[in-house]
């Protein structure tokens, strides 16, 4: 072993420590591993900064554009609508959309996206159909999980993985390539979660106790004017609950007259109705033909909440500078103007001392402050709203535009015609010049903590290749593993991966372990096109713990406990296993 090895292996050391104990941020983790390389002389400056400028950079900063001008257009609210336009009454049909769903978005979009884009949708139909949220967050986060597999653009770790078998020289992995394996892992994890996963997902907190959690519900009155097409409709056929996911809470008719609201309930002209929702879906009413918002009229669950000021349910995210430290600590109220009022931990509101409470990630926030101010924290990462409150509407107009340059992006992507990083970035570009987005709105939220560790971890996985540590780690697999076969190989390799994306990053799991995988096929005679597939797949296998961002955002709300994860996950892992182990080897023959 060389003294280059010796000195990068025990870079991923210290590397693979500090993800694990995430008293640093990822990101930064990665720049100090990034500039380590660089004046240790193990990897040139100008190498080590290429990933910066990488086709695998370039894709994921162009998909997050697109993934922004989609929601900006009110594209992925309108799926998630039409997704749940049919509300099932039973726990297990329920579970069933809902998986669905997620899986259906997630193969589009980072399952975190998929993920926190379903969160406040699933909350509200556990609260209609009341049942406990806990029963569906958990089904949420792992449908999202099992979606990654589908698409290439289905995580950033696929795109990641791609880019490395480039380096390797490999060809890059197909859009659809990983669906052989990717939809019957969604089949099987569905099934799975239907059939027995749900039989040991908590049921911890019933939906009526939930309902103190939620934010963002407002209570407004909608007036049916004279020449409404709802007159003489039923509230069923008005479509106010199926379509903005309103409840309707009483039908003041004639001014006197409270009328208790049921799915036969005709409307009339001059009928005020007094309804229920998020304020995003309140404010939607305004494109709705046939019903008014009464301007006059504003009502909120809270007295101290008005048009400016929210009090809203945060949930702190990995990564995040609240991380480790207690409001006294980061002057709270002085630097973010906002007042923390309660803070909630997995089942357990702490609520004396708060400026003594050292916040975790998956903490719950009850804030109250500016509306605009929540929205700007937010989008630097500090942590997630639950609801929305961002002040722009959704640009509505622009949405069959933007649903079709997307869709554009990826005919042109899965065709061949245009290479990924080209057709996602032309597709970007078109988004700007349409002006379904602007740049500022776009890079407001583009993840760049997430681009940052790709890139600098792309250095690291050239570094494995050019100081030879691939090859010599491989070197003593191939010696260990003996006269083993192929299969036990792939499976180490699945079993190594699946271990590394618990404590750090996918991405890192892959970027580490691909190299090594990929030279020691090459040792063996063997196809280092099915080991870097099994290391694509195992490393979007994040279920054991809820470390994965999916799960960690579910972790809070659903007040779940690390080893709810463990129970109902490490069976879903072994079964992905098998499938994966049977169907790998013969579509990428070994």
């Amino acid at each position: 072993m060389t003294l280059s090895i010796g000195l990068l292996l025990m870079t991923v050391i210290v590397a693979l420590v500090l993800f694990s104990l995430d008293r640093v941020p990822a990101d930064v983790t990665a720049l100090g591993v990034l500039l380590f390389l660089i004046l240790s002389g193990l990897l040139p400056a100008g190498v080590a900064f290429s990933g910066f400028g990488s086709d695998v950079v370039i894709t994921i900063l162009a998909l997050l554009i697109q993934m922004a001008a989609l929601s900006r257009t009110g594209v992925t609210e309108l799926a998630g609508t039409a997704l749940f336009q049919r509300l099932p009454s039973g726990t297990n049909q329920l579970m069933l959309v809902v998986m669905v769903a997620a899986v259906t978005v997630g193969a589009f979009m980072s399952n975190t996206a998929a993920t926190a884009f379903f969160l406040p949708i699933v909350i509200g139909l556990a609260r209609r159909v009341e049942i406990s949220p806990a029963k569906l967050l958990m089904p949420l986060a792992f449908a999202s999980i099992l979606a990654s597999s589908i698409t290439l653009i289905g995580t950033s770790t696929n795109i990641v993985v791609s880019g490395l078998m480039t380096q390797a020289g490999l060809a890059p992995l197909g859009m659809f390539e990983l669906a052989v394996v990717g939809i019957p892992t969604a089949a099987v994890g569905v099934t799975y979660m239907l059939v027995v996963g749900r039989r040991f997902v908590p049921d911890r907190i019933p939906a009526e106790e939930f309902g103190d959690l939620r934010s963002g519900l407002y209570l407004s009155e909608v007036l049916i004017p004279q020449d409404s097409p709802l007159v003489g409709k039923t509230l069923l056929g008005s479509g106010l609950g199926r379509d903005l996911d309103l409840m309707v809470l009483r039908v003041v008719r004639d001014s006197t007259r409270y009328i208790v609201p049921l799915a036969s309930t005709l409307l009339k002209a001059g009928d005020v109705l007094l309804v229920e929702g998020q304020r995003q879906n309140i404010l939607r009413i305004k494109e709705r033909n046939g019903v008014q918002i009464r301007p006059d009229v504003k009502f909120s669950l809270q007295d101290l909440q008005t048009e400016a000021i929210a009090l809203t349910d945060v949930i702190v995210v990995p990564g995040s500078q609240l991380v480790g430290r207690t409001l006294q600590e980061l002057r709270f109220r002085n630097q973010y103007g906002l007042q923390v009022l309660a803070v909630d931990r997995h089942g357990g509101a702490l609520t004396r001392k708060l400026s003594q409470v050292r916040l975790r990630s998956a903490d719950v926030l009850v804030i109250q402050g500016e509306r605009t101010r929540i929205a700007a924290l937010e989008r630097q990462g500090l942590f997630r709203v639950l609801s929305t409150t961002d002040e722009l509407q959704p640009n509505r107009a622009r949405a069959p535009l933007a649903a079709a340059v997307f869709a554009s992006s990826l005919l042109l992507a899965t065709t061949g015609l245009l290479s990924l990083p080209v057709a996602f970035l032309l597709g970007a570009v078109a988004m700007f010049v349409s002006r379904c987005i602007t740049p500022e709105e776009a890079y407001r939220q583009v993840n760049w903590s997430v681009l940052i560790l790709i890139a600098s971890m792309l250095a690291l996985g050239a570094a494995m290749k050019t100081t030879g540590a691939a090859a010599f780690v491989a070197g003593h697999i191939v010696t260990l593993a003996g006269s083993a076969s192929p299969a036990w190989l792939l499976t180490g390799f699945f079993v190594l991966t699946v271990l590394l994306t618990q404590p750090m990053s996918n991405q890192a799991a892959a970027a580490v372990v691909l190299p090594v995988a990929v030279q020691a096929a090459l040792q063996l005679g063997l196809n280092p096109r099915s080991f870097a597939v099994m290391v694509a797949l195992a490393a979007s296998c994040s279920f054991i713990t809820p470390l994965e961002p999916a799960c960690l955002l579910v972790y809070g709300p659903g007040h779940y406990r690390f080893s709810d994860f463990v129970r109902v996950g490490a069976p879903l892992t072994v079964l992905i296993y098998m499938l994966c182990i049977t169907l790998v080897p013969l579509v990428w023959p070994v």
